[in-house]
């Protein structure tokens, strides 16, 4: 599901802003609402991506939420010929905001 950053305004205060890892260097944006995850898209309707997690951070800083985190997937078992896990190896880590912007 998608939502864009007025819309995100409007459902406040927000659960949990993810900072999502998508690649080396590359993130994207994810509200929590409720039970439901949403990628924030602009107005066109595309995903938010940033080189650091920091101008996401900047992005959300009129929003009120509870928590921002994080969120990466490893893929080093994949990458060493491991089997694939039967679980996740999601990490997610706080991500406060120190206003490093």
């Amino acid at each position: 599901m998608k939502i864009t950053l007025s819309a995100l305004r409007d459902r406040q205060p927000i659960k949990k802003i993810v900072a999502n890892s998508l690649d080396v260097a590359l993130y994207n944006l994810i509200a929590c609402v409720g039970d439901a995850e949403y990628i924030v898209v602009d107005s066109n309707g595309e995903a938010i991506r940033a080189r650091n997690p920091l101008e996401l951070q900047k992005l959300v800083q009129h929003i009120d939420y509870q928590k921002m985190t994080i969120r990466h997937q490893s893929a080093y078992d994949e990458m060493i010929g491991q089997p694939t896990r039967q679980g996740s190896n999601q990490l997610e880590v706080p991500f406060g905001d120190n206003k490093l912007y």
